[in-house]
Formats: C-alpha cells, sequence, structure tokens
C-alpha cells in the first residue's frame, strides 16, 4: 500500500475531497516525523508503537572482498505490533 492509496482510501471511507484527504495523511505523518525526531515514541493504540534505537558502530566485513570495514553509528527506526493487531492479524 502506497501513500496514494492510503490517501484514496480516506477519501472514500469519510467522503472529504481528495485535496483534503491528502492533506490530512500528510499532516499524519508530518507529526509523526517530527515527534520520532524529537526522540519520542509514538503509541497508536490498537495497532503499535514505534520508536527510534541507537545503534553503536561496529566492525564489519565486506562480503566480496573480505576487507573489514567500520560501520558508523545510526539510529533505527523499531515497530512492536500492539497485541490487539497481533490478534487481528492472526485469524
Amino acid at each position: 500500500m502506497t501513500k496514494a492509496d492510503i490517501i484514496k482510501n480516506v477519501h472514500e471511507k469519510i467522503g472529504i475531497s481528495k485535496g483534503d484527504s491528502a492533506r490530512l495523511v500528510g499532516s499524519v505523518f508530518d507529526i509523526i516525523k517530527e515527534t520520532l525526531a524529537t526522540g519520542e515514541d509514538v503509541k497508536i493504540s490498537g495497532f503499535g508503537k514505534l520508536s527510534l534505537r541507537e545503534k553503536k558502530a561496529r566492525k564489519g566485513r565486506n562480503p566480496q572482498t573480505g576487507e573489514e570495514i567500520e560501520i558508523t553509528a545510526r539510529k533505527v527506526l523499531t515497530f512492536k505490533s500492539s497485541q490487539v493487531l497481533k490478534k487481528a492479524l492472526n485469524v
């Protein structure tokens, strides 16, 4: 499912214009991005929890050459689904 598909579904289910649907979906995604950027978790009841996790720098290996390389520290996005979502997917 793409962002355009989400906008189309919002338009069809709520009955607002496609332009308003696009602004609504875009605003929700912007709020989620901004919240995660500040280091806060995003918890959506009945869906799950989005959070950023720090990964430390580590040594890795180039699989083609076998050369040892340094993998830099970074932040990764994690998602933990709620029990409600797990139950709905495993019907």
